[in-house]
């Protein structure tokens, strides 16, 4: 026969391993969902378009990025950094592989970048589109521009 503080001990560490398993659930999302933070960096209700010529394209994971300067109103020189939201995988799925991006994209070329602006003031943004000097929209935000 069991005792009685037998019983409660082992009732016990039932409880604290079922706890334990909750909390552990709980709190497995959170890392994931860390990365996607883009809805607090950016400001989604407003764009800012801007024109400028490409320094880099990085055609990386996670996600892509574009460099670009641009000559502010008082002839300010500014680089900005353009985060551009989908995966280099789904830009392939979509037709916008690599070497597309880097014939499009070289240093040096003028285009016009609409972005949603960073919430700190920086020279961030989240891609919207990019326009080639001839007025073509070449990348939109979800994935890539007109194909070729």
């Amino acid at each position: 026969m069991t005792s009685r503080t037998e019983l409660t001990s082992e009732l016990a560490a039932i409880g604290l391993r079922a706890i334990s398993l909750v909390l552990c659930a709980a709190l497995l999302p959170a890392p994931i969902l860390a990365h996607h933070g883009t809805n607090i960096s950016y400001d989604r209700t407003t764009t800012v378009t801007m024109k400028g010529t490409v320094a880099e394209f990085w055609y990386r994971n996670p996600h892509p990025a574009l460099f670009i300067n641009v000559t502010d109103a008082k002839g300010q020189a500014q680089r900005w950094a353009i985060e551009i939201a989908p995966t280099p995988y789904t830009l392939a799925l979509r037709g916008w592989g690599k070497s597309r991006a880097d014939e499009a994209l070289k240093p040096g070329t003028a285009v016009s970048v609409t972005v949603h602006a960073a919430r700190a003031g920086t020279p961030v943004g989240l891609l919207q589109k990019i326009t080639n000097a001839e007025g073509v929209d070449i990348l939109g935000e979800g994935g890539a521009g007109p194909a070729r």
